[in-house]
């Protein structure tokens, strides 16, 4: 689904919904969670530290650290591939659905101008 939008509509769409994040109750991501725990819930499984840091660009430690603070609000969680036990798998959350499920909701509403914000 194509949306046209200005560059100035983008960006208040995109201040909207972070205003929406910033002020609710839920846990509050940088960028790169968010990439990490999007590519999670929106690409096909397997997904491990290292796949994880190839497809972001990034160094392992760097999404070890991520993971340690999304695992924290039971966003993802995390066990040893039982195929090769030298892995770990990264895997979807109940609480980690309903967060971007509350995600795409608050999404929709600020692009169709409902819920603006003082």
């Amino acid at each position: 689904m194509a949306v046209d939008l200005t560059t100035a509509d983008a960006l208040m769409l995109w201040q909207k919904v972070n205003l929406h994040m910033v002020r609710d109750d839920a846990p509050d991501l940088s960028s790169r969670q968010m990439a990490i725990l999007l590519t999670v819930y929106l690409e096909a499984p397997p997904h491990t530290v290292r796949d994880l840091a190839s497809r972001l660009n990034v160094s392992k430690p760097v999404i070890t650290r991520a993971l340690d603070s999304m695992g924290k609000s039971k966003l993802i969680a995390r066990r040893r591939d039982p195929a090769d036990r030298r892995n770990v798998l990264i895997q979807r959350t109940v609480e980690g659905v309903l967060f971007l499920e509350s995600l795409a909701d608050t999404i929709s509403t600020c692009a169709r101008g409902e819920g603006s914000l003082p």
